[in-house]
């Protein structure tokens, strides 16, 4: 018996680039933040080779990168540095996409049943979608649904704030690195009082190691560690819309009223959006999640 022909919903794939969309707000602040140093010094009557100083960059930098490797687990580092580029281009997809995207799953499942939707939930790119909506065709329980997608949103929370530490803890220890520079470059200094033009210079090349851990750590990786945990709430609230929607299916609700539910995530603001309903169990009960098999 031929199965019964439907509109084949409208997938929505999400736009790839190499590097993700342009993020002008870190591209900008960081070119503001430079040049407004920059262009201070060279208002003082300074040049720009008084503080191009590649002893002075190789300590700062040398230096916060090894304390760094102390203070944090190897594949924790290594996934934090793969993170760099997320701090200057968005990777994120679009809430408008995925809802739509959404909507067509839930259109052909009140038309045709849930169990339509087996060959487009194979082909979904975005694993967390593809994983939920497989659940879904394949009969699993709502609660169950909700109990395996919530604890992948609260380990991605956890993942993502593990990688911005590493960046916190960069500007935690680059300007104390940067004093150690100085030390070290007046102790250069000490060596030629005879000569107090040199003492002069030698004093302020030694300081730059200080401007470096400064400026790195404010401009720089305390910034990128705020952008991080920025970036983690847009992919849980990206993955909360997902889990909401296919439960939505599941529960057999209007594609209307679906879309409604889900437009409500595009207007809360990051900083008030709800904690993963995994984590807020934690939190409430006092003790980890079970996940039922």
């Amino acid at each position: 018996m031929a199965e019964p022909k439907g509109v084949e919903p409208k997938v929505v794939k999400p736009k790839k680039s190499a590097g993700g969309r342009p993020d002008f707000a870190s591209l900008g602040g960081i070119l503001v933040g430079v040049g407004g140093i920059m262009t201070g010094l060279l208002l003082e009557g300074g040049k720009v080779k008084d503080v191009s100083q590649f002893t002075a960059a190789l300590i700062v930098f040398g230096g916060t990168l090894g304390a760094v490797m102390i203070t944090t687990p190897l594949p924790v580092l290594l996934r934090a540095a793969r993170q760099i580029g997320s701090v200057f281009f968005d990777r994120a997809q679009a809430p408008d996409a995925i809802i739509e995207e959404i909507i067509g799953y839930a259109t052909q499942a009140r038309k045709q049943g849930i169990v339509s939707l087996e060959q487009q939930a194979a082909a979904i790119q975005d694993p967390f979608l593809r994983k939920a909506l497989n659940l879904a065709v394949d009969g699993i329980d709502m609660s169950q649904i909700r109990s395996i997608m919530e604890l992948e949103i609260t380990l991605l929370e956890q993942d993502g704030e593990m990688e911005a530490k590493v960046f916190d803890a960069a500007g935690g220890y680059s300007p104390t690195v940067g004093i150690i520079g100085a030390v070290l470059g007046l102790i250069q200094v000490m060596k030629n009082l005879a000569n107090i033009d040199e003492v002069g210079r030698g004093i302020a090349v030694a300081f730059v190691a200080t401007v470096y851990g400064v400026a790195s750590a404010n401009l720089l990786f305390l910034p990128a560690a705020s952008k991080l945990k920025a970036r983690v709430r847009d992919a849980v609230r990206i993955r909360e819309i997902m889990l909401e929607g296919v439960l939505s299916i599941v529960e057999g609700l209007n594609p209307k009223l679906i879309q409604t539910k889900l437009e409500a995530y595009r207007t809360q603001q990051p900083a008030q959006s709800k904690k993963s309903g995994a984590k807020a169990k934690v939190e409430a009960a006092g003790k980890p999640v079970s996940v039922e098999g």
